[in-house]
Formats: structure tokens, C-alpha cells, sequence
């Protein structure tokens, strides 16, 4: 029997950063349905800007080759991304970009291609992120994941209590339910 693993981060490096916050709801869903998941912080991966000329110069940051072994060896993805001016953030965008090139012989496909993707965000809007999912998720579907419902929370302040916790029990069984959805996924198509 396949064993979902699960590589989970956020779009956002914010200390205190809310979509962070609903990827731990999610991710402990995944856990609960018997997933391994290794959750990375995108601020411990340094990189550039995506620019052409200087990939040529210097080839991939070792931190993105780092972040792309970690992707290669999950077969699932859990994203929490954040909403800026109705679209994707810089920093995923830009993880994207780099994690899409090709690397030690292998495509820039390779770590995305035939992944089951969890996509989720939060915002203190009305829509969440409900603009910018749809981006996010078109990107990844071109790159092979194989995308499931998205998940947008609004409000998202209203959400958790003063020490963190999920207070909104809709949204942390829906949050749990796309974890552990992305999980089950990966077990029956494997």
C-alpha cells in the first residue's frame, strides 16, 4: 500500500503569518488520515530572484535544490498562499519558478508531476483568497499536480482565539477535510 508523504508550506514567511496557521490545521488532517508530512518554512531557502541570465551564470541555489529533493521524495503537496493585489505572492511565485527548472538531469516537471495538491489560503478579506487560488492552482495543474478543490478561509482573524487556536469549527473541519482528502488521494492512486 502507497504511504502518503506530504511536503507542506506557505507562501508567506510573515512571523505570525495567518496562512501558516490554517497549513497546521491542514496538515494535521493529513496526519490523522496516516500521512508522513515534513512541513518547511520557505524563509529557510534562500534564493533569488528568477531571472534567466543569472540561472545561466550561476545554475539553481543549492537551497532550491535542497527544496526540490524534498518535493521530489513526496507524493503529495499541502499549500497555504496568502492573496496579494488579487493574485499569487513573490515568494511562491518565485519558489515556483525556480523549483520548475530543470536540475541535475532531471525536468523541471519532475518535482511537481503526478503530486496530488492541497490548496488552501487566508486573509482578512471578505473573499480570503478566493481571486488568487485559482492562479495558483492553474500554475500547478500546468506543472502536472493533480489539483484538488481549493480551500479559501476569510475573515481569518476571526478564526483562531488569542492564543492561536482554530475557533471557526466549519473551517477547521473543512481545512482538516482537504489534509486528509490529500492524503486518502494519494493512497488510492497509488
Amino acid at each position: 500500500m502507497t504511504t502518503a508523504k506530504i511536503l507542506a508550506f506557505a507562501g508567506s514567511v510573515r512571523r505570525d503569518s495567518w496562512n501558516r496557521k490554517v497549513l497546521e490545521v491542514a496538515v494535521a488532517g493529513a496526519r490523522e488520515a496516516g500521512a508522513e508530512v515534513t512541513v518547511v518554512n520557505l524563509n529557510d531557502y534562500p534564493m533569488p530572484i528568477y531571472d534567466g541570465d543569472w540561472h545561466a551564470e550561476h545554475g539553481v541555489p543549492a537551497a532550491m535544490l535542497e527544496l526540490r529533493r524534498l518535493m521530489m521524495a513526496a507524493n503529495g503537496l499541502l499549500i497555504a498562499s496568502p492573496e496579494y493585489n488579487a493574485s499569487i505572492t513573490p515568494l511562491l511565485k518565485n519558489t515556483i519558478d525556480w523549483l520548475s527548472q530543470d536540475a541535475n538531469g532531471d525536468s523541471g516537471r519532475a518535482p511537481f508531476e503526478g503530486k496530488v495538491g492541497g490548496l488552501m489560503g487566508a486573509s482578512h478579506s471578505a473573499f480570503g483568497t478566493i481571486r488568487a487560488l485559482p492562479h495558483v492552482s492553474s500554475i500547478l495543474s500546468n506543472l502536472g499536480v493533480l489539483m484538488l478543490p481549493i480551500v479559501a478561509v476569510p475573515g481569518v482573524a476571526k478564526a483562531f482565539d488569542e492564543s492561536g487556536a482554530m475557533t471557526n469549527e466549519r473551517t477547521r473541519l473543512t481545512l482538516s477535510a482537504l489534509g486528509a482528502r490529500v492524503a486518502t488521494t494519494i493512497v488510492k492512486l497509488g
